[in-house]
């Protein structure tokens, strides 16, 4: 999941909670011809009432709010009007915008227009599965040492030993994002303690959280008070002598936020003294150096992004600011979204033991003829072959595909996101609803400044498209299908007849009758599509594919099922608000902090059989 659905989700929950047109312009109520329910909790009651919710009442629900009415959308064709066709209408909230601005400075997620499309050029590229290629052996020796240190922890005799696997793998992710698109030398797996700056990427999104009812506020102020007096409100608004928790936290932001900024800028210093181009270089010999970095195994994608940059043309290429928000926006989407989906992969392998074994047996056979190993069950510390596996041999497994797109199908990072409607049109539906007076309708009509949620959630679960069992963890549904590459961009006709009705020689898993969404990831939403998609999934895929499979080729996961003093068993719940947050159910836990304890022992050689 990118950073953009994750700020963007929050900002737009927020200001639907908290009604933040009570901070802008007062705008006339308009009533939206759809049928829904009279009261409307799906910010509070979770993943099943969502997806109900949109079973019961189909693609296109109506929703009270504080902010007035407004449009719970998963139905296919309307989303490829709102993300492909007509994008231009329906654009991210300010609140989306403003506050991204705010945090992470001018990139890819906070600007519009012109600007964005710029920016979206250069970048494009930069995600290529050639990079990908060059930048996995910088992930596969910090997957490497996650296993390694949690095989530390476990008795030698193979029995099982209780590990909260949340902050080991938010830890390798940190690493992962650090080295692999900064080249910043991280160790957080190993450090006692973070330093600064990683310290503070590690704090911004839970501060994100808390704050979110702030976050309405942030276009306001930026709307109407010049830069010297939002300086001033931000300085009088983190004094000291303001105890609340709130403001604690707010103190706590911009902290974090100064910390953030001043490693990003001492980083890209850094790292643009070392790229500089002699101004005695002809263009040519300018491409040259960039095609000489091609040939080299590229350090991490800040290296390609700022030499992709100096061999730009000069209209289309970006300001300082813009590559140091480019900095920003990477490294934060990189963190908290894969994080959150490793966690619901390695709990949902613990929660399925077969799955977990044919997963384990697809990875031993693939390294098989590099491993020096003869027993299967034990790999040397310093010999696994799972160092040596390529990006292709890796991306191509086809169960460990199978369980990342499932998991990423069912648990979005981010369920929601939001659109503000800036011209009245017409949606037209793939699927008929009803309208208010319980008419079948094939069309929707949106006022301008109307409010649009997409959901996510509701798309991927769609029984119409993924079938009966599409509520079901199967990573096995994907074996059966012929897939396609998932290349930014590229992968979705700009014909919305060819989208929605053309005939395919082959059944694609996602595709009903020629139906399909307009995602750019395996026909699923998870990433969404069109110009905003998040460009980054290539990389959060090879990283999770490269942790599991080096988590699960030697430690074996199973739920917690010892009673504690009090004779009480963890039972792990996903909780949903903005996003998915694991914590322990009371009365085992506080159902407050966020933690994914496992009983994790040794592999034995049994634990390969399904």
């Amino acid at each position: 999941m990118s950073l953009s659905q994750l700020v963007c989700g929050i900002g737009i929950l927020s200001g639907l909670a908290l009604g933040w047109k009570t901070f802008g312009e007062p705008s006339r109520k308009y009533n939206i011809d759809l049928d829904g329910p009279k009261e409307a909790h799906w910010l509070t009651d979770g993943l099943d009432y969502c997806v109900k919710m949109a079973e019961q009442y189909g693609g296109a629900v109506k929703l009270q709010s504080l902010y007035g009415e407004v449009v719970y959308l998963s139905d296919p064709l309307a989303l490829y009007y709102v993300i492909m066709k007509d994008q231009h209408i329906f654009e991210e909230p300010d609140v989306f915008i403003m506050n991204n601005k705010a945090i992470f400075g001018d990139g890819l997620i906070a600007t519009i227009g012109e600007q964005h499309r710029k920016q979206r050029k250069l970048l494009n590229p930069v995600f290529s599965t050639s990079n990908m290629r060059e930048l996995l052996p910088t992930l596969q020796p910090i997957a490497h040492k996650l296993t390694s240190i949690v095989v530390s922890k476990l008795p030698d005799d193979g029995s099982y030993k209780e590990i909260d696997m949340l902050p080991w793998l938010s830890r390798s992710a940190l690493d992962g994002v650090c080295q692999a698109i900064l080249g910043y030398p991280s160790n957080t797996l190993e450090a006692a303690e973070n330093d600064e700056y990683t310290e503070a990427l590690r704090k911004l999104s839970p501060l994100i959280s808390k704050l979110m009812y702030f976050r309405p506020i942030v276009p306001v102020v930026m709307r109407n008070f010049s830069s010297y007096w939002i300086k001033k409100l931000v300085d009088l608004s983190t004094t000291p002598w303001i105890p609340t928790e709130q403001m604690k936290d707010v103190r706590e932001m911009r902290r974090v936020i100064e910390l953030m900024d001043s490693g990003s800028k001492k980083a890209f210093a850094e790292k643009k003294a070392a790229l500089e181009t002699p101004a005695t270089l002809s263009p040519t010999d300018v491409q040259s150096e960039f095609d000489d970095l091609k040939l080299r195994r590229r350090k991490d994608m800040m290296d390609i992004m700022l030499m992709a940059n100096s061999v730009s043309s000069s209209s289309e290429r970006l300001t300082d600011a813009e590559l140091l928000g480019q900095m920003n926006v990477m490294v934060f989407a990189g963190l908290d979204t894969t994080t959150s989906a490793l966690s619901r992969c390695v709990y949902l392998l613990a929660k399925n033991p077969l799955a977990q074994a044919r997963l384990r047996s697809e990875i031993r056979d693939a390294i098989e003829p590099m491993s020096l190993a003869q027993d299967g069950s034990s790999f040397s510390e310093h010999d696994n072959p799972l160092l040596h596996l390529s990006y292709d041999a890796l991306i191509e497994l086809p169960f460990l595909d199978g369980v990342v797109k499932e998991t990423l199908r069912l648990y979005p990072s981010l369920p929601h996101m939001g659109r503000k409607v800036l011209k009245a049109t017409i949606l037209p539906l793939q699927f008929p609803v009803r309208s208010s007076s319980g008419a079948e309708i094939s069309a929707i009509a949106v006022h301008e400044k109307a409010v649009i949620i997409i959901s996510i959630l509701a798309a991927n679960r769609n029984r119409m498209i993924w079938g009966d069992d599409a509520n079901e963890w199967k990573p096995e549904r994907w074996l059966s299908s012929p897939g396609k590459k998932d290349v930014p961009g590229t992968d979705v006709p700009s014909d919305g007849a060819e989208l929605l009705s053309s005939k395919l020689s082959a059944p694609i898993l996602g595709v009903k009758d020629g139906i399909r969404y307009p995602g750019v990831y395996s026909n699923m939403m998870t990433f969404l599509g069109g110009s905003r998609s998040c460009i980054g999934f290539k990389f959060a895929e090879m990283e999770m594919k490269q942790i599991l499979a080096a988590l699960v080729l030697r430690l074996h996961f199973v739920l917690p099922a010892d009673p504690d003093a009090n004779g009480h068993i963890k039972e792990i719940q996903w909780k949903l608000k903005a996003f998915h947050t694991p914590v322990v159910k009371p009365p085992a836990g506080d159902g407050v902090s966020p933690a994914v304890p496992l009983n994790v022992r040794l592999v034995q050689e049994e634990d390969f059989k399904w």
